[in-house]
């Protein structure tokens, strides 16, 4: 199995940039992750939120295939705790052939049609985070649960 994140939109800050691309090199001792960077919709005043939700949605369905298991990362979606993360890759890793996908939306969230051709939604807060960190957390947290599922000591409970 190989991970993908997309992402709608560059991270602007470097420091933020640097420890996602850390993390990312991590995950990748344990299993193949792909950091895919969408940019952003050019929108202007004049293109309303749907629009471009529209337009995001159509960019990231040139990402995927037919085979891709998809998760949304949205504020709407069910929360898990680190070691219920880490199970729930296990799971995946032993139910999903090809890819797992984890799709973090632009501002305005995702288009219906990547809302209906997606397999699940995670959470990662209540809480309202920038695009920015949540790209940090995430892969924060995919590198965490790769450590408990191998018994490194990098988590505490």
């Amino acid at each position: 199995m190989k991970l993908l994140l997309i992402t709608v939109g560059k991270t602007d800050n470097k420091l933020i940039s640097q420890l996602i691309e850390e993390y990312v090199k991590k995950v990748n001792f344990y299993i193949p992750l792909e950091l895919k960077i969408l940019p952003d919709v050019k929108k202007s005043r004049k293109t309303p939120e749907k629009e471009q939700k529209i337009l995001e949605g159509d960019s990231i369905k040139k990402c995927l295939q037919p085979s891709d298991y998809i998760v949304l990362l949205d504020d709407k979606g069910k929360q898990l705790t680190s070691i219920g993360f880490s199970k729930y890759i296990e799971n995946k890793m032993i139910s999903v052939s090809k890819r797992l996908i984890f799709i973090i939306g632009g501002p305005y969230g995702f288009s219906e049609e990547i809302e209906a051709i997606s397999n699940e939604k995670l959470s990662l807060s209540k809480m309202t985070l920038t695009h920015q960190m949540v790209r940090l957390l995430f892969t924060e947290q995919l590198y965490r649960a790769m450590t408990i599922l191998n018994n490194e000591p990098y988590h505490h409970e």
